[in-house]
């Protein structure tokens, strides 16, 4: 999975607490190998990386403009429904979604739709369970979900080009 977190380009701009979070899914999933007890599902290796972009998400939109600081601290604003593509304009998006702002900005739905897709595999389909779709996954498929987070949050600082300015 390669622990080099500290030399990601965006280490520095991420609060301490999401910095921990992003040790502990990789400290998980490297010790996970060694243990002689084996679990039916690893999605525990994957939820505190999903929870740490969601918090890299939070800050991005901020930092960008495309979130209120009442979205940023309040308890209401939805990830899943700010960057979900197929939420109804007119009910949803226009308000308070970033997709659209994501697609605007990047001049193209690449981005938006890789940071959606990341949101869905790594986050989305680990926390919910549903009798129809169990959404288990073995350590190597939780290890490879760690590492689309890391990516993921490479290409969305890369590409919305939050520099030096806004690291902490």
């Amino acid at each position: 999975m390669g622990s080099n977190l500290e030399q990601r380009v965006w280490w520095n701009y991420l609060e301490e607490d999401l910095r921990e979070l992003l040790g502990e899914a990789l400290f998980l999933g490297e010790q996970a190998e060694a243990w002689t007890q084996t679990f039916h599902d690893y999605s525990f290796v994957v939820f505190p990386a999903a929870k740490a972009y969601e918090g890299f998400l939070k800050k991005l939109f901020l930092d960008m403009g495309f979130i209120t600081s009442n979205d940023y601290y309040g308890k209401r604003f939805r990830i899943g429904k700010a960057l979900n593509p197929s939420l109804d304009r007119r009910r949803f998006r226009k308000k308070q979604g970033v997709y659209n702002k994501l697609v605007n900005y990047c001049g193209g739905r690449d981005l938006a739709d890789g940071m959606w897709s990341t949101w869905k595999e790594c986050r989305n389909k680990l926390f919910h369970w549903f009798p129809e779709e169990k959404n288990v996954v073995s350590l190597s498929e939780a290890k490879q979900k760690v590492t689309l987070v890391l990516n993921t949050m490479d290409a969305a600082f890369e590409e919305c080009k939050i520099g030096a300015d806004n690291n902490k």
